[in-house]
């Protein structure tokens, strides 16, 4: 059987340019890449990863990653903890959902505390710590989107109704905030 040929066009009932199969047909959709993560509690400090990869290796981020096939978002952020910090977490709830469109993210971050009172760097950290919230290096801290993570759980912990929250006003993680800084909008 020959391979499958495509082309760049734009479907009949569509606006967009898609890769269509030039023998059947077939529009090969790309879509968003779903991120799942969590804010971590641990006897009022948050748990972070100091990254090992790129990119941003060397800074602090919370543990999150992509959503696997056939996974659950609370499995997936479950999974993505204990590889990057050997923790088994108790989902609490949904905290946010970011959309960071430049890089075609979705982001489902949750609010979770330790299974049991156990970390360690997993091969994708190079340090794992709990920070109390005086103490979070926030001009290392890796994405904007961990600066709204943490400033949101914070409004939970402080009582904000458990809808979920969204980006800050104006802001769509594109860019991070100048060194030394925090992001508009309440981030860390």
């Amino acid at each position: 059987m020959a391979e499958p040929s495509f082309s760049l066009r734009t479907p009949d009932d569509d606006d967009i340019p898609r890769r269509i199969c030039d023998r059947c047909g077939f529009v090969a959709y790309e879509n968003p890449k779903i991120v799942v993560g969590s804010v971590v509690r641990h006897e009022r400090r948050i748990l972070l990863c100091r990254r090992a990869i790129e990119p941003r290796r060397g800074f602090w981020t919370i543990p999150a990653g992509y959503l696997e096939l056939g996974e659950t978002p609370e499995e997936g952020a479950r999974r993505e903890a204990r590889e990057e910090a050997e923790a088994d977490l108790v989902i609490e709830r949904l905290l946010a959902v970011y959309a960071v469109p430049r890089i075609s993210q979705v982001q489902l971050i949750y609010r979770a505390t330790l299974g049991r009172p156990h970390f360690a760097a997993g091969p994708e950290s190079l340090d794992v710590k709990l920070f109390t919230r005086d103490k979070i290096p926030f001009d290392e801290i890796a994405f904007p989107s961990v600066h709204w993570a943490l400033a949101h759980d914070e409004a939970a912990a402080a009582g904000a109704p458990p809808v979920p929250f969204g980006n800050p006003a104006g802001q769509s993680g594109d860019v991070m905030p100048a060194q030394g800084r925090r992001p508009a909008g309440g981030g860390g």
